[in-house]
């Protein structure tokens, strides 16, 4: 009698691929890793359920253990178990049944591996290819992968689901780290090679030369690109999510005076007209450096007086156009449509850069005419301008109505998702200051 539990702990080399048939997989949940949480000592195994057919119910079956445990390394264990894994799913899927003789689906499934075998050797005997299109596809999928293939096959499929800029700081992170396995790790070279202990000895490195705060941005980042392997089965497991973020001190942009913002831009009226209307944009409109940075000449509708534009928390965002910022506009109607509002070399021009570069050489372009200028630190930038104003703002509307119905006006102007975030965003800039208390004291 051939025992599902049997078949799955074969020989590894004696692994072929199987056809899928999906008609029982109510009856059971996909088999899992249990690892331990990484403890050499424990045993490790695969786990799954099937329905009884006394109860009727999904119940938990015997743990599949196999070789596993005579291996002393992660890497040993997860690439057994990740084979244990494959092949239960397969079984289960064929309609292997662990409460059940499997006899003659066994006697079936060995028969038509036979014929599959002969097929394939009289295809290599008449010279072509003893595999399918579709057998070529599996053997490439499940085929052991460097770090750069398991890399770039996440980084495709995150092409789709995240902006530019981030899939860009995504690249930028997983190249850091494979430069950091080339130089530290050298015989780490497939993708089931790298261990948990690689990336804690780079997130170390990063920390030691940068900060913590963007140690845990690299965390961050390797960690979604880590699900997307395991979502897609190239890891048995995303360990970075068993790495601990680091206590990191907050960064912030602060808020200018009144008295330094009105000669910030007094000074800009007389030396980089583009750069205090780009300013403006944040000021007025509130919007995000990054976000004025995207901002093509067509998006401006001048008829209706509104702005439309990508923002952080949505696809598609619109906004007004206050008066204040109506009148400091240059004339539209004589630019290209498709051009970027703002260039390094005036309004409505072609420039191909990223987002990101576009963002970087206004920061710098404000460093150098105005922070150099007046000797602002790193705690004031172009973000600090959207800071000032709302702040402005929130303070204004609150001296003849209620905190919440201030910010309830607020968060129709900022763009603020809920009034939870609104909040927190004001708690961090301190725009929510009490009244004089002197007389409780």
């Amino acid at each position: 009698m051939q025992t599902i539990y049997d078949l799955i702990t074969l020989d590894v080399q004696k692994e072929h691929d199987l056809e899928h048939e999906t008609e029982h997989k109510s009856l059971f949940s996909e088999p899992k890793i249990y690892d331990a949480n990484g403890d050499l000592t424990k045993r490790w195994y695969i786990y799954f359920s099937y329905v009884n057919p006394k109860t009727g119910k999904k119940e938990r079956c015997k743990n599949i253990y196999g070789k596993t445990n005579r291996y002393k390394t992660k890497t040993e264990r997860y690439y057994i178990l990740n084979i244990y894994k494959k092949r239960l799913s397969k079984l289960l899927h064929e309609g292997f049944n662990p409460y059940a003789d499997n006899q003659e689906l066994y006697e079936k499934r060995k028969a038509n591996q036979q014929a599959t075998t002969t097929k394939s050797n009289i295809a290599v005997a008449n010279g072509a290819s003893s595999l399918s299109s579709e057998n070529v596809a599996q053997n490439e999928f499940e085929k052991e992968r460097t770090v750069s293939e398991a890399f770039n096959f996440a980084l495709n499929i995150k092409k789709n689901l995240v902006g530019a800029s981030t899939l860009s700081d995504y690249k930028s992170r997983c190249n850091k780290l494979i430069e950091y396995l080339d130089t530290n790790y050298p015989d780490v070279k497939t993708i089931n090679q790298l261990e948990k202990k690689h990336v804690i000895a780079f997130l170390n490195s990063v920390l030691q030369s940068t900060s913590a705060r963007n140690r845990n941005n690299y965390r961050t980042c390797l960690g979604s690109i880590f699900q997307s392997l395991e979502d897609n089965e190239l890891i048995s497991v995303n360990f970075i999510k068993r790495i601990k973020p680091l206590q990191a001190k907050p960064r912030k942009n602060k808020t200018y005076t009144a008295k330094e913002q009105e000669i910030i831009f007094k000074y800009l009226e007389n030396n980089d007209k583009v750069l205090l209307l780009f300013i403006k944009f944040i000021s007025y409109n509130l919007l995000r450096p990054i976000e004025v940075c995207r901002l093509k000449v067509k998006d401006l509708n001048l008829e209706q007086n509104i702005v439309q534009f990508q923002a952080k928390n949505k696809a598609f965002k619109t906004k007004i156009i206050p008066e204040i910022l109506l009148s400091e506009l240059p004339d539209l109607s004589r630019l290209d449509p498709n051009a970027l509002l703002f260039t390094p070399n005036g309004f409505g021009k072609q420039w191909d850069a990223t987002e990101v570069n576009r963002r970087g050489y206004f920061t710098s372009r404000f460093k150098k005419v105005v922070k150099d200028e007046f000797g602002f630190n790193d705690n004031y930038g172009l973000y600090s301008f959207r800071h000032t104003f709302i702040t402005k703002l929130y303070r204004a509307l609150a001296k003849d109505s209620s905190p919440y119905a201030a910010k309830s006006k607020l968060m129709q102007i900022t763009g603020h998702a809920t009034m939870s975030a609104l909040e927190k965003y004001l708690r961090d800039i301190d725009a929510e200051l009490p009244q004089d208390y002197s007389e409780l004291l």
